[in-house]
């Protein structure tokens, strides 16, 4: 069966979070779309993400192993391991939905330590003299950021703003993975609109990427 992989980035339930409220429906409908999908979950901030430290590695992103491993002590060796199972369950997947707040027209700092130890030498890169290459357009993959603002900000300076959504569109497209979706709940803090309001806005939004993740 295909995977869904689902990373949420909030230390907040999902019945007090914006974006795990709407990231959760959004991978429900999914799911009723695509029943030949099962799903992985990923609850970063509420779980172990290994620091990345220079002892992991032998090499740009190449982490080690054989000798090298075994003299690491028993911590930094659950911390390879770890970072070798987040990098290959990111590798095994074919859509992914990433749930977030935005934090300094950014996104919480753990997403950076996550999408650090998911990108790995000859996992998710190929490094070599001569070029640096994204490896996973190896099969068809799509993805939809999932972001919640307290503010709306116009189209025309979103890009310089919303660095966070910039940045996960690029990182993604450079590792391979050219379908790239974004769903904005933006307003949650306006009196006007607030949360419930911003919330249905992205639910009736939502099913339009679902049916274009689908094709």
């Amino acid at each position: 069966m295909k995977k869904l992989l689902y990373i949420s980035v909030n230390t907040k339930p999902e019945h007090m979070s914006t974006s795990k409220t709407v990231g959760r429906e959004f991978v429900n409908r999914f799911l009723v779309k695509n029943p030949d999908y099962i799903l992985l979950e990923n609850d970063i901030c509420n779980e172990y993400i290994p620091e990345l430290h220079y002892k992991y590695y032998k090499d740009r992103a190449e982490l080690v192993s054989g000798e090298d491993y075994d003299k690491l002590s028993t911590e930094e060796q659950q911390a390879v391991d770890r970072i070798k199972e987040l990098s290959d369950q990111f590798v095994s997947a074919d859509a992914y939905v990433i749930a977030a707040p935005m934090w300094s027209a950014f996104f919480p700092a753990r997403l950076i330590t996550y999408i650090d130890c998911v990108i790995q030498k000859d996992r998710v890169l190929k490094i070599n003299d001569k070029e640096v290459k994204g490896l996973l357009d190896d099969k068809k993959r799509t993805a939809v950021y999932i972001q919640s603002s307290g503010g709306i900000f116009p189209k025309i300076l979103s890009g310089k703003i919303n660095h966070g959504t910039n940045y996960l569109e690029d990182i993604f497209k450079f590792i391979g993975i050219k379908d790239f979706h974004k769903l904005m709940v933006a307003g949650t803090g306006k009196d006007k609109l607030g949360i419930e309001g911003a919330e249905e806005k992205a639910f009736e939004e939502m099913d339009k990427i679902v049916e274009k993740m689908s094709n």
